[in-house]
């Protein structure tokens, strides 16, 4: 307002009601007032605007000394206010910040060691709280030995004038904790040093999980034995030991027998209880010598001494040990171990070298017969480069054209051949190498399962099979073996779903023949796929029946079709009885699930005739056909007949 409109006008005219009164109030005070001052400060509100005023009111007596006139000084400090809150609102917010961090803060004032600031993480280390601590020093507060480390520290970071980070313990409520301490100094104006700023971070559980990280980096979760890695550098540290002394040492590679029918019958966690008492045996055997769990059934020890004396002495021992009786979960269960040996320096200079070379030998010695021991021999080596060749070739085998189909005959099983109708072929592999020739089954089959290769392969086989059935003139059966890896990888339901849309196959002629490995990898998955395959129509059958461990307990869960008894028992009917009850006992078994048999590898009459005689629906072997090329068996299949309709029609 101009001064000219102010001019003879009081307050209750100028300024609205509540800041009037405010004015009227400090007049009255100022009035009062013994050294006739008064100061104040208090908002004025006018027109809507509302502003913080401060004012000093001087009382001006006349010559009567009685007061005549109130001399008033007003300043608007509203913007002044307004910072004043702002920095002190930004204090509060800077101190709760620094109050609250997780992370112990102390400001030491440099001339004097005395503690100027402590937040209240800093209350674990110091045992008192924060505001105690302000004005006291390292010696007021810690007991003297700790003193003395902490202030040789702290002159150690206020010499260097710059960071220096460690880690040391330091005694709390809670106990002794492992704290990193960061020390930084603050310098004056001048370049000298003022204030030593110290953080403290609780570090303990940190390291405590670095610890068990780093355990669980070379150790094995289950056994807790040291795992591969650590049992190659402990290898390592062995070779260098010995290296030029002329001492020696054996590796040997182990294998548990039987545990996968173990997990299957007794279920994982029963297994994962053999593993862990089977790792304590063989610690207990190698007396403190290195013992470590390679992979899943195979464990590795590292023995000295004479050799390959000492190294075949303590394979007998552990596969003693392991062989006697486990007592799990108040179950009797049985395990034994297959053995793999190298010896340094004579079988390898490298840690790598001896342990491949001691796993060539177990993979040797599990081809001989389980529960052996085998020590490795130069030959290995090239019957691994060779088979390692083998697969290499097998992997252009099939965009190469080199592999072919045999078929052979399935029949119903009459008393003699003339009366065993053929119902039916299964499809086997051959592969005809460029320079190998015929390689046999026995060979390629296991590498391509090894590999994965059999997922392509296996393709292959049952879209050739699917497409040849379908141009049979008479719709017999045609069988088709399918890998484990199938199961595993891809979409296998799709895959025959789509072949057989492709072929225009039937799907009752389909047969899909499974071991219970399919079952024995995963059980929930394995079944369901199966009851998929089944709704599409095909028919699946259980093949190699009784060379398993489990095969009741997948009859019992699966409705299948057919049931393919074992060549194994069929070879020694006549001459072993055990094998006629057990063959016996399957024809009876599976007529009584409902399910067909067909006994595979019948050779001689004598064995059809039994076979016949106790019931068994089918057969298959020798005695009827080899595997051969399907035109072998063109009559049987009906294109020589249907050849010879259409000569006469033509």
């Amino acid at each position: 307002m101009s001064r000219d409109f102010a001019v003879g006008r009081n307050a209750q005219e100028l300024f609205a009601p509540g800041s009037a009164a405010s004015i009227e109030a400090a007049d009255r005070a100022a009035l009062s007032s013994p050294d006739g001052q008064y100061r104040n400060e208090f908002e004025v509100d006018r027109a809507g605007a509302r502003c913080m005023v401060a004012s000093i009111r001087i009382v001006v007596r006349n010559e009567s000394n009685k007061p005549e006139f109130l001399l008033i000084v007003f300043e608007d400090i509203t913007d002044r206010r307004s910072l004043s809150q702002e920095l002190e609102s930004t204090k509060k917010f800077l101190e709760l910040v620094v109050d609250n961090i997780p992370v112990a803060l102390i400001v030491e004032q440099v001339k004097d060691g005395r503690y100027l600031l402590a937040n209240r993480s800093a209350e674990t280390i110091l045992n008192r709280r924060r505001e105690e601590t302000t004005g006291l020093t390292a010696s007021d507060i810690f007991n003297p030995k700790e003193a003395r480390l902490i202030i040789a520290r702290d002159e150690a970071a206020i010499k260097k004038r710059g960071m220096i980070t460690e880690e040391h313990p330091i005694s709390t409520k809670d106990g002794l904790r492992l704290f990193l301490t960061r020390r930084a100094t603050v310098l004056n104006d001048a370049g000298e040093p003022q204030y030593l700023i110290k953080t403290h971070e609780d570090v303990t559980d940190r390291r405590q999980t670095e610890s068990r990280m780093a355990h669980m980096a070379y150790h094995d979760g289950l056994t807790d034995l040291p795992n591969r890695a650590a049992f190659l550098q402990a290898l390592t540290q062995m070779i260098e030991a010995c290296e030029g002394t002329g001492e020696e040492f054996a590796v040997l590679c182990v294998d548990l027998d039987g545990l996968k029918e173990v997990n299957d019958v007794f279920g994982h966690a029963l297994g994962d209880k053999l593993l862990i008492e089977v790792a304590h045996r063989l610690q207990d055997s190698a007396r403190g010598g290195v013992v470590a769990r390679l992979s899943g059934d195979e464990f590795g020890l590292i023995i000295d001494g004479k050799q390959p004396e000492a190294g075949l002495a303590l394979a007998r021992q552990i596969g003693e040990s392991v062989a006697r009786e486990f007592q799990i979960d108040g179950r009797p269960v049985r395990a034994g171990i297959t053995t793999g040996m190298s010896v340094f320096p004579h079988n390898g200079a490298d840690g790598a070298s001896l342990l491949a070379n001691a796993g060539a030998a177990l993979f040797r010695a599990k081809q001989k017969s389980r529960g052996t021991i085998s020590l490795y021999q130069p030959e290995m080596d090239q019957q691994i480069r060779d088979r390692r060749v083998l697969h290499q070739d097998l992997s252009m085998a099939v965009k190469n054209g080199e592999l072919s189909l045999a078929f052979q005959p399935q029949g119903a099983a009459g008393h003699s051949v003339g009366e065993s109708e053929i119902i039916g072929f299964e499809a086997l592999a051959r592969w005809q190498h460029p320079v190998r020739g015929q390689v046999s089954p026995a060979e390629f089959i296991p590498i391509a399962e090894e590999s994965g290769l059999i997922v392509e392969m296996g393709e292959w086989i049952l879209r050739e099979a699917c497409r040849e059935a379908a141009s049979w003139p008479k719709p017999l059966q045609v069988a088709v073996n399918l890998s484990p890896a199938q199961f595993m990888h891809g979409d296998v339901v799709g895959l025959v779903h789509s072949i057989l849309i492709e072929t225009g196959l039937a799907p009752g002629r389909l047969e899909l023949e499974i071991t219970e490995g399919v079952l024995i990898e995963d059980f929930d998955r394995g079944l369901a796929l199966l009851r998929r395959l089944k709704a599409l129509g095909v028919r699946i059958s259980m093949d190699d029946f009784g060379s398993g461990y489990s095969s009741l307990s997948y009859l019992q869960a699966f409705p299948f079709d057919k049931i393919k008894i074992d060549r194994a028992f069929i070879i020694n009917l006549g001459r072993n009885p055990q094998s006629a009850a057990i063959v016996r006992a399957v024809i009876d078994l599976g007529h009584g699930l409902d399910m067909s048999i067909i006994a595979e590898g019948v050779e001689t009459v004598d064995q059809l005739a039994f076979l016949a005689k106790e019931g068994c629906d089918g057969v298959q072997g020798y005695l009827l056909g080899k595997p051969l090329p399907i035109g072998k068996y063109a009559g049987l299949v009906g294109r020589a007949e249907a050849m010879e309709l259409a000569l006469k029609t033509g």
